[in-house]
C-alpha cells in the first residue's frame, strides 16, 4: 500500500515502513526549514510555538499538572479559576496537538478522561515555574508602576 500526500511546496519524500505495508510520505519543505530557529523571523514555526506557550491558559495548565500531575478535566477547571470549559478544551486540544499534554480515556460509565504532561510537557514546568515565580514576586512594583503611568498619563491629558 503506498500513500503520496501531495502539495506543491514539497520537495522530499520519507519511506515509512510498517509489518506488511510500506508508506511513502512526502513531506513540506521549505527554504525556512534550513535555517536555525530565529523567533524574531515572521516565518519561523518556533513563533507559533512561543505564541501558543505564552497564551492566556497554557501557562496555567502546565502549572495545575504540575502540582497534580493527573487531573481530569473538572479537576483542572477548578485549580485554574476564571477559564470557561470551552476555552479550557481548546487549549487542551491545542497542547496534546503540539505534544505537550496526553489525553487517556478509561472505559467506564461515564468515562473517564484523564489529562497529564508528556516528557516534553514535563520540560515547560522549570521555566514556567521561574515565569510564574517571578510574577508573584514583582506583582506589586508592576502595580506600583502601572499606577505611576496612569497618573502620568491622566496629568498629561493622554487619557
Amino acid at each position: 500500500m503506498t500513500t503520496t500526500l501531495t502539495s506543491p511546496t514539497r520537495e522530499t519524500t520519507g519511506t515509512l515502513e510498517t509489518t506488511d505495508t510500506r508508506e511513502t510520505i512526502e513531506t513540506t519543505r521549505t527554504p525556512q526549514d534550513d535555517l536555525p530557529a530565529n523567533i524574531l523571523a515572521s516565518a519561523c514555526p518556533s513563533r507559533t510555538v512561543m505564541r501558543h506557550l505564552t497564551d492566556r491558559w497554557t501557562p496555567l495548565i502546565v502549572a495545575a499538572l504540575s502540582e497534580q500531575p493527573v487531573a481530569r478535566f473538572g479537576e483542572l477547571k477548578a485549580m485554574i479559576q476564571g477559564v470557561s470549559p470551552k476555552v479550557l478544551t481548546q487549549t487542551l486540544r491545542s497542547m496534546e496537538r503540539d505534544g505537550l499534554v496526553e489525553r487517556r480515556v478509561t472505559a467506564s460509565i461515564p468515562p473517564r478522561v484523564d489529562y497529564e504532561l508528556t516528557a516534553l510537557g514535563t520540560t515547560l514546568i522549570e521555566p514556567m515555574t521561574a515565569l510564574r515565580h517571578w510574577a508573584q514576586d514583582n506583582m506589586q512594583a508592576v502595580l506600583e508602576a502601572r499606577e505611576r503611568y496612569d497618573a502620568a498619563a491622566l496629568e498629561n491629558g493622554d487619557v
